[in-house]
């Protein structure tokens, strides 16, 4: 059942489950499945200590590029705002490029609490944040034409910069959304659209902002397990924070509150926001939800540690139905 509208499909590194080796990995065995793309989180903190990682996502991505031949790679997302000057994110991401020709995007967003305060920053508002991340885009791009940069802006100043190390071709900016005032700046700067739920009018209204051309990433939380019970029970365990509403996910600073947080989250609250089942037809029905959306580029996320029976079964069960 190929989708009309997809494509590429695509498989989430979890930096806050995994190790850095085991990401490497991960990603490797992902190209070798049939996997078109990876993206890997960029995260100071994991959510809760049960998940227990949280590897210097540059650091990995290094390896990824040594272990990897031809799967897209990214970011899901940095924040090159507060924990990260705009400026150093540009060199990191040029390296990377370098390392993966062609190969990677750079994914960014406003980021969360949890992440940015560790520098000790004042957590702003949304508003001053997307103007932050606007201005932060720009330096970054500044940066990639290889000329030396002053900037002085509202938040960031950059003195006598030049980035040496460049790719022959930019790579693409990806900018995270979540609403209509987000969507529209992704629209606005962006290269490409990310989500992490399938709203249409977030889709709708990036599309709008700009040509319909462009790219449209979702991440597709699912957890695949020998049955039903027991991805519910691994799911919930491992992430209740995918089911937590609204701003919430953003707004906290360290692991412990969210662990407070999810204690309301029950496992049939992760049953409405985690594809648990090893019905490789639900798997594929959340894919087609998810383009009818607006997406076409849709990455899984396989919560919990059980990555090779995911491997396995995506191998077998669902990249060959949608690529029929």
């Amino acid at each position: 059942m190929a989708l009309d509208g997809l494509t590429q499909i695509g498989y989430m590194l979890s930096s806050e489950e995994h190790s850095g080796t085991d990401l490497a990995q991960y990603a490797e065995r992902a190209e070798a499945v049939g996997f078109d793309y990876a993206v890997i989180s960029d995260h100071y903190h994991p959510w809760t200590t049960t998940q227990g990682q949280s590897p210097f996502v540059w650091t990995v991505l290094g390896a990824i590029a040594a272990r990897t031949s031809r799967i897209q790679v990214g970011t899901a997302v940095t924040c090159p705002t507060i924990r990260y000057h705009p400026a150093v994110v540009a060199q990191a991401a040029a390296t990377v490029a370098t390392m993966l020709p062609d190969r990677f995007f750079l994914g960014v967003g406003t980021g969360e609490n949890l992440n940015e305060h560790i520098v000790g920053a004042p957590w702003a508002d949304y508003e001053t944040r997307g103007r932050m991340l606007e201005e932060a885009v720009d330096v970054i791009r500044q940066l990639w034409t290889g000329r030396q940069i002053n900037h002085r802006g509202d938040f960031y100043a950059v003195q006598d910069a030049r980035v040496f190390s460049l790719p022959d071709r930019p790579p693409p900016i990806i900018v995270a959304a979540s609403g209509p005032k987000s969507a529209a700046l992704a629209g606005r700067i962006g290269d490409g659209l990310m989500n992490f739920s399938p709203d249409p009018d977030v889709a709708s209204t990036f599309a709008a902002a700009g040509s319909e051309s462009r790219p449209r990433y979702l991440q597709l939380n699912v957890c695949w397990a020998e049955d039903e019970a027991q991805a519910r029970k691994t799911a919930r365990e491992v992430a209740p924070t995918v089911a937590l509403p609204g701003e919430l996910g953003n707004l906290l600073p360290t692991p412990s509150h969210y662990e407070e947080a999810v204690t309301l989250v029950t496992e049939d609250h992760i049953a409405d926001a985690v594809v648990c089942t090893p019905d490789p037809q639900a798997h594929l029905d959340a894919i087609s939800k998810a383009v009818e959306a607006g997406y076409d580029h849709i990455h899984i996320d396989q919560i919990g540690p059980d990555q090779e029976g995911f491997f396995r079964f995506y191998e077998r069960e669902v990249l060959p139905q949608l690529r029929s």
